[in-house]
């Protein structure tokens, strides 16, 4: 079968790989109807995270389930699901505790899973997923081709601006400015929006990226950056600072303009995956009792409660993809977004 494999910075090649076979009882074959490229898939992509020999690549994933192991109980053939970032068993600890993200027994695409095997990449025409039940989301058929963007966005992108508004705390009059235009950034909007925030404040600088904040929910644009940027925020409420900030980039310039975009007492929900070296100024944060929560975002948890926004089209993150294409040109789909060209990519094997 075909799949992608990064072997070098800007690297990205479509292979001959085995095609999966089941392997331990707790596992599913999955034939992939869409998947995608990530923000984070750039780190690599651009030489930021190094990478050391080649392997595949992609963790978003939506398909039909082709063969399940012995044990597997909750997912069967012909199950449209869908696959968040991560393998988690659903039952430790950890994932009990709604934190499924760090379940002692899972682990990540493209990687092996402790005694679990090897989880293929999401960006292939099959892929073996251990742990299917606690993994995969079943969605209840029949799926229309239209939704598939949508359910998409929940392996990922959704559920991960969804964490940064729940970790915010975001809630009903909530001022709500978000960091970050990218696709986390957007949905993050969709999420503030759903919450019940009534100013939100997209720092943006893309026209294109502008006006689907605006569709998306967002009532202020503010393009400028640094002091400037801060100050805007500072204007657009009452001049002290939103009441939540949404961090979704994951850079050192980012955090600081959340941080220092928040008011006093207000809250910072970040999201977004740490590479250039973001740090917390402990003692401004505690001169202001602006706080900080969120991490990587533990989207499984929160399928079951945004699926039904999505089909209903209450909400329709699906359209942050504003580029289409084959496998085969996943080259292609990488470019496009690292050069900005795309917002982000749904692959169609």
């Amino acid at each position: 079968m075909l799949a992608t494999v990064i072997h070098a910075a800007r690297d990205i090649r479509v292979e001959e790989v085995p095609t999966p076979e089941l392997s331990t009882g707790r596992d599913a074959i999955v034939r992939v109807v869409a998947a995608c490229v990530c923000g984070s898939d750039l780190w690599p992509y651009r030489g930021v995270t190094p990478t050391n020999a080649p392997h595949r690549i992609g963790h978003e994933f939506v398909g039909i389930v082709e063969a399940v192991g012995a044990q597997v109980t909750s997912v069967a053939p012909g199950d449209f699901v869908i696959a968040p970032f991560y393998v988690c068993d659903g039952t430790c600890v950890n994932c009990r505790n709604g934190v499924s993200t760090s379940c002692l027994h899972g682990g990540w695409w493209g990687s092996d899973v402790h005694d679990d095997g090897f989880a293929d990449g999401g960006q292939g025409e099959f892929v073996r997923v251990p742990l299917a039940d606690g993994t995969l989301a079943v969605v209840p058929g029949p799926v229309r081709d239209e939704e598939i963007p949508g359910l998409l966005t929940l392996s990922d992108v959704m559920g991960t601006g969804h964490h940064a508004a729940v970790s915010a705390g975001v809630g009903a009059g909530d001022s709500v400015a978000v960091v970050g235009d990218g696709a986390v950034g957007l949905c993050a909007i969709i999420a503030a929006k759903r919450l019940g925030a009534t100013t939100i404040i997209a720092m943006s600088r893309h026209p294109e990226r502008q006006a689907l904040a605006r569709e998306f929910g967002a009532t202020h644009i503010v393009p400028e950056r640094g002091e400037e940027g801060i100050a805007r925020v500072k204007e657009l409420t009452g001049g002290i600072g939103a009441d939540r900030v949404l961090e979704c980039v994951g850079t050192k310039e980012s955090m600081d303009q959340a941080l220092r975009s928040a008011r006093p007492g207000g809250m910072v929900g970040y999201v977004g995956v740490p590479n250039g070296g973001p740090e917390l100024p402990v003692r401004t944060m505690f001169g202001s009792n602006v706080g900080v929560n969120g991490g990587v975002a533990p989207v499984r948890g929160y399928v079951e409660e945004l699926l039904p926004d999505v089909r209903s089209g209450a909400i329709r993150p699906g359209l942050v993809f504003d580029l289409e294409l084959p496998l085969a040109e996943a080259a292609e789909a990488y470019a496009a977004m690292d050069e900005r060209r795309a917002t982000k990519v749904l692959l169609r094997p």
